[in-house]
């Protein structure tokens, strides 16, 4: 299938719907990116983080939709995106869900759920376009695959283990065992 380049990326040339679902897709990944980075550093309180979250998880079912789009029109070539892409909005929409409902334990539901989806889209970007960009291009193929969990499992246990230390702390002040 012919191509053409933007900014060094091979943009596949796939027809009229391929090329405006993967416009909506691209706006929807960076719409993600920022609003996911924005509500994971965002006080845990009303306002900045709920809001930036909602609009990470909007993007990302945009972004499901667009890859599933993309995907049925070039199955061979995009079937391991659209499994990505399933993998990032279900998980997303697990912590959602675990914030909706507040069971006990809901935070870190909550956590892992939209850190593990945060992981998952940009592990998709970088399979995706890790090769035809400048120093990814020289890593392994598995380094796409591998190195957002490997930065992004141990940012979520720190910040899990920094919450519940946090949460502790006031009982343990006033002599109570937690």
């Amino acid at each position: 299938m012919l191509s053409h380049d933007i900014f060094g990326l091979p943009i596949p040339e796939a027809g009229p719907v391929f090329a405006v679902a993967l416009a909506v897709h691209i706006a929807a990944g960076l719409a993600a990116v920022i609003a996911g980075g924005l509500a994971a550093t965002a006080m845990k309180r009303p306002g900045r983080h709920p809001k930036a979250g909602r609009t990470y998880l909007i993007a990302l079912g945009f972004i499901f939709v667009t890859a599933t789009v993309m995907s049925a029109i070039r199955w061979r070539e995009d079937a391991h995106l659209f499994a990505i892409a399933c993998v990032a909005f279900g998980l997303g929409l697990f912590g959602w869900r675990a914030r909706r409902r507040q069971r006990p334990g809901w935070p870190t539901r909550h956590a892992i759920g939209m850190g593990g989806s945060y992981i998952a889209l940009l592990t998709g970007f970088y399979v995706d376009n890790g090769p035809f960009l400048p120093i990814w291009d020289r890593l392994p193929h598995v380094t796409y695959w591998l190195l957002p969990s490997l930065v992004g499992v141990p940012l979520i246990w720190w910040a899990l283990r920094r919450y519940h230390t946090r949460d502790r702390a006031p009982a343990l002040r006033r002599g109570r065992r937690v």
